[in-house]
């Protein structure tokens, strides 16, 4: 009897999954995802730009009870004591503080507003990301003058089935996808410093695997 309920159970199971196969055989893709590129062309032009997740330090002269310590929320808004919902996302610490001036002027006389940045995230679009064979592959802040060797730092290195020789940076310019072939393995286990380069704000490195 038990036998016979298992049986039963194994069939039901093929079935729903075969049922799962088929529609999923039927769906269309899904869209590709939005793009949007970096802010930021070169390093020489680069400017921290708010992004979610980011600790901020509000400082209202002649105003503490409006100051104050504010978390950039995942919408890229924070509310503060008396104006809600400011976009912060995507601007630099002085921009931010000019519109909070001009919020917070309907409330007080000529406000005068200093924004800090106390822990850095920055928005998707300026962060670097790095995918495959890295020790810890992730998202990495942007910092000015950053290079590849900083990156690589920043995860760990390459793991043993790296093939670093064949990784690519991917960089989106005036629109256009390009890509570039970084010599990683060249640089952080031979130290040939040739083979470090700048990178931007938005670049994505691929590090395949080795086919040995």
């Amino acid at each position: 009897m038990a036998q016979g309920t298992l049986t039963i159970r194994k069939i039901m199971v093929a079935i729903v999954f075969l049922g799962i196969i088929t529609g999923c055989s039927s769906n269309q893709s899904l869209p590709s995802a939005t793009v949007h590129p970096a802010q930021t062309e070169t390093a020489d032009s680069y400017n921290y730009l708010i992004g979610p997740g980011d600790q901020l330090n509000i400082f209202v002269w002649r105003n503490p009870d409006v100051s104050g310590s504010f978390i950039v929320r995942p919408d890229g808004k924070i509310t503060t004591s008396l104006v809600e919902d400011i976009m912060a996302s995507g601007k630099t610490p002085t921009q931010l503080a000019r519109t909070i001036e001009e919020q917070l002027s309907t409330y007080l006389r000529e406000p005068i507003v200093t924004v800090t940045v106390n822990r850095f995230v920055g928005p998707y679009s300026e962060q670097i990301r790095v995918i495959g064979e890295a020790a810890q592959p992730r998202a990495v802040s942007y910092g000015k003058n950053m290079t590849l060797l900083d990156v690589m730092i920043a995860v760990g290195g390459l793991t043993q089935f790296a093939d670093g020789n064949q990784s690519v940076l991917v960089r989106v310019e005036n629109g256009e996808q390009k890509q570039y072939l970084l010599n990683i393995e060249d640089l952080i286990r031979d130290g040939d410093i040739s083979a470090n380069v700048d990178v931007l704000p938005g670049d994505i490195i691929v590090i395949p695997e080795a086919w040995f």
